[in-house]
This record gives C-alpha cells, structure tokens and sequence, in this order.
C-alpha cells in the first residue's frame, strides 16, 4: 500500500468543506480527481472514511482517526522541504483563532509582538466565538486557539481531545448610554438592574456564557433587547440608549475613554480568564512551539 501526500491533502480538503465541489475549488483540482482520490485512499485503507448523505461527505470514525496523523504529515512534508533552510529563521503557515474580544483586542498586539521577535509573518487570524474556534480545532482547520471562560464553555470544552492552558485574565463590566437614569444612581445593587433590557452575544460566545453563568442567575427578571455578533455593535446599541451592555472592560475602554459609554459599578467580580487551546493531537511544528511559548510569556503594551 503506497499512501501519496497529494492523497492525503485531498483527504483533509473534503473533512473540512464537506463537499467534493469545495474541496475541488479549495485544492483546484477537478471534481473527478477529488472524488478518485478519495475513492483510492479509501481502497488502499481498506475502509471508507465519509458517510456519504445527499451532496456532503461527512467523515466517520476511521476518518477522525486518520485527520489527525493526515495533518501531521502534511505538516511533517512542509518541514522536510525547508528542513536544509540555512537562515535559521522559523517558515510555515500559522492558522490562529480567536474569540472577538481577543481577536480585535489582543491578538494584533501579540501579532506584531511575535513578528518583530521572530521575522515569521505567514500567520492566519479567524475572529469568531469560541463556539466555532473549537470546532476549527477539532476539524485541524486551526493550529492554536485563543479563547474565552473554560467555566462558561463546559458544554464545548469538556473534551479530552483538546489541551487547555490559562492565558490572560480580563473583568467584564456593564454599560450603559451616558443618559441613562442609572447613571445617576450613587450606589447600585443588583436590585436595580431588574427589569432592564440587556444586549448580549450570540450564542456560542464566550461572552454570552460568561453573562449566563455569572449575572443571569442573580436576577430575577431580565430580558434580551438585542442579540448581536460583534462587539462594536454591541456597544453602539448600548450607546443610543437600547440597554445595558454586557462585555469585556478592554473591549469597552475606548467608548468609555471618548465618553461614548458609561461603566456602572456593581459590587461583583467579574473576572475571567483567557485560555490557549490545541488539538491535542496537533504535530508540535517549530513554529507552533515557539509561538505557544512566545504567547505564554507575552503581555500586551500597546
């Protein structure tokens, strides 16, 4: 049984898109050739790896047994062809996701950090909620995560198949429009947040977890005004006087610094934490390593 590289590449292009068409425009390749591809990996194995339903393939058990290793050679194959490289410098594509407060907030600073420290710039930055960032890495379609609440995400991270790591911390605060009444309150309690409608994060936001495990529960009566993807948006809706916005301090600090938003002090910790999270069977390249380890040791300044 001989396995070509050009076999497996195909392979992981169809686990991720689901589809031969995709695939095909992906790899640039013939639909024809993806789909004999697949068909000769599958006949060399001995054993089909897609459950074919309607137009998508999706991948069985004997496909995530064998992601993992495609991966890692393909990874593997790159390192090989640059392995006599005699700059000393780190080469290879880095596939990065983030949750939408990291990801607008931190990572650009860490980006530029590790660029300036390592002379490596072929990264690749997806923002979206943890939700699918996890997803990406479960699927190898990421190299490394940086996410939000390990407590808030248990339903998504209770998985043994990824490695977890406590990055940066952050505190999460309530805002409202300059104008509200609130503001004019000298000392709030809980109380005084009832009946107020909030705007939130989707579901699958790190934030919106963090909202429902932390603030929902100590009140009795609270309903979503608006439901929304980012965070800007968030806080322009807070900002017109929608409701009360619930995020990140470093994600609000500018719209409070231009008088856009005000902070309500409420007598309760908010922190969370940030994590940096792997597939636990993703190949350790040099420069996964070092960004890791880089990541680990950063702290932002600018």
């Amino acid at each position: 049984m001989s396995v070509s590289l050009r076999q497996l590449q195909v392979f992981v292009a169809v686990a991720q898109e689901k589809t031969i068409t995709a695939a095909s425009a992906l790899l640039f390749l013939s639909k024809p050739a993806v789909s004999m591809a697949i068909s000769e990996l599958e006949k060399q194995i001995g054993h089909n790896l897609f459950e074919r339903v309607n137009n998508r393939l999706l991948i069985n058990e004997h496909g995530k047994r064998l992601l993992p290793l495609a991966d890692e050679l393909l990874t593997r194959s790159d390192e090989i062809i640059k392995v006599l490289d005699t700059t000393g410098e780190l080469s290879g594509h880095l596939r990065i996701g983030a949750s939408d407060t990291i990801g607008n907030q931190l990572v650009p600073f860490l980006l530029r950090d590790f660029r300036n420290q390592s002379n490596h710039v072929d990264q690749e930055l997806m923002i979206s909620n943890s939700q699918t960032i996890i997803h990406g890495l479960m699927a190898f379609e990421l190299d490394i995560g940086l996410i939000e609440g390990q407590g808030e995400n248990k339903h998504l991270l209770n998985n043994t198949d990824l490695l977890m790591e406590p990055w940066l911390s952050d505190e999460m605060c309530i805002a409202c429009a300059v104008d509200h009444p609130l503001v004019q309150e000298s000392t709030l309690t809980l109380f005084d947040l009832e009946e107020h409608p909030w705007i939130l994060r989707e579901t699958g936001s790190g934030t919106r977890e963090h909202f429902l495990s932390r603030m929902a529960p100590r009140l009795e009566h609270w309903n979503i005004a608006f439901e929304l993807r980012t965070t800007e948006a968030i806080i322009n809706c807070a900002a017109a006087g929608l409701g009360l916005a619930y995020l990140s301090k470093l994600a609000a600090r500018h719209a409070v610094s231009n008088n856009r938003l005000h902070l309500l002090d409420i007598p309760l910790d908010l922190r969370r934490q940030y994590w940096l999270v792997r597939h636990k069977d993703k190949h350790l390249s040099p420069l996964l390593n070092q960004f890791i380890t880089f990541s680990t040791n950063w702290q932002i300044s600018g």
